[in-house]
Order: C-alpha cells, then structure tokens, then sequence
C-alpha cells in the first residue's frame, strides 16, 4: 500500500547566494511515511549564476521527479502551483548622507504639492471667507482656522498611512501597504507565466 505525502509548496523564497535546494526549502510537508526526513533532505535544484536572480520551481516537475527518486509513495499538491526563488544578496546599509538627501527631497517635494494643491483650490480665499461669514470681520490671515487646518492635515496624512515612523496603530492595512501588494502578486502572478521553462514553447515538443 502506497503512503500519501501531501506537498504545500511556497510561494516565494528569498536567498542571498546561490545554493542547492532541498525540498524542505520549497515546500511543506506532511506525511506519516517513514521517508519524511529523507523526504526533506531531497535536493531539488542546484541554483547558479546563469538563473541570474529569478527562478520559478513548477509543482509538476517537482512531482515528476519525487515520484520518479520514490515510487512507492504518492504525492498530492495543496496550494500554490509554483514557487518563487529571488536571489537578493545582503545589501550593506545606505550612507547617512543618502538617507538625509531622499528624505529632504521627498519632504520639499511633498510639501510643494500641498502647496500647489491648496493654490489651486484657492484654500486661502475660502478660509477667510468661512472667517467672514462666522465672525462679521474680515481677516487676511485666520489663523485660528489655518493652524488646526495645517495640524489635522498632518495627523490625517499619518492616520491615513496608518504609521507613524515604525508604530502601527491597528492591525489594518494602509492603502499604500494594499497598492503595494496587489502590486507585488501581480509581478509575481507575471513571473511564475513569463519565467516558468513549461510555457516557454521551444519545450513543447
């Protein structure tokens, strides 16, 4: 009688070098075999530089060449039907300098589109007239309706990111965190079509 091993492969691993993979690196599993330390120690792949730092595993390979290493089991696949492998060497941090100069270029930049914005709208000339038509006097400058203005658009910008420097607020998501994700499953989603070597069609014979 054949022992069911069920196979969950993962949906993206990140390295930093090039190495041979096991099967314990590209996949759950759970089995009552006796062969599940073996199981796990299979190698799969040796990655090298000439997959440079993209490479996409399809279950059905893997499948392939499990039922081929061990005949008398019987493999099942849950889940995703490729695996993602980066290669992302270990960076070394960024200069001081480099930081400072991103951040201040992101700080005018986004201060100028505020800017700009509000200009657009005419936020100004609104405020003194809300100023004009709730005291009877005109005022070029209000500030008591400027100030909290200038401080509830800053408080909403960080409740609405959700963030403030590396504190969340709630478990929920930001908008940009969800753009950033859909973002990523797509280019995945496009990866796993474009690099998998089964859709290539000079293998389809």
């Amino acid at each position: 009688m054949t022992e069911m091993v069920y196979l969950r492969l993962r949906k993206k691993i990140i390295l930093e070098q090039w190495q041979e993979l096991k099967l314990q690196d590209i996949a759950y599993i759970s089995t009552h075999a006796n062969q599940k330390k073996a199981l796990e120690k299979t190698p799969i792949y040796r990655l090298s530089k000439k997959d440079k730092s993209i490479l996409v595993i399809d279950s059905f390979l893997v499948i392939d060449y499990l039922t081929k290493e061990y005949p008398n089991l019987e493999f099942q696949l849950l889940g995703p039907e490729q695996t993602l492998v980066q290669i992302e060497p270990r960076k070394k941090p960024p200069h001081p300098v480099i930081i400072t100069f991103v951040w201040l270029l992101l700080f005018v930049g986004s201060a100028m589109t505020i800017m700009n914005f509000h200009y657009d709208v005419s936020m100004q000339p609104v405020q003194q007239k809300l100023h004009y038509i709730l005291t009877g006097v005109e005022n070029d400058y209000p500030l008591w309706i400027q100030i909290p203005y200038s401080l509830g658009l800053g408080v909403g910008t960080i409740l609405f990111f959700n963030h403030w420097f590396k504190k969340r607020f709630n478990e929920e998501p930001s908008p940009l965190e969800v753009e950033i994700f859909n973002y990523q499953q797509d280019l995945q989603h496009y990866i796993n079509t474009m690099e998998n070597e089964l859709n290539d069609p000079r293998n389809s014979s």
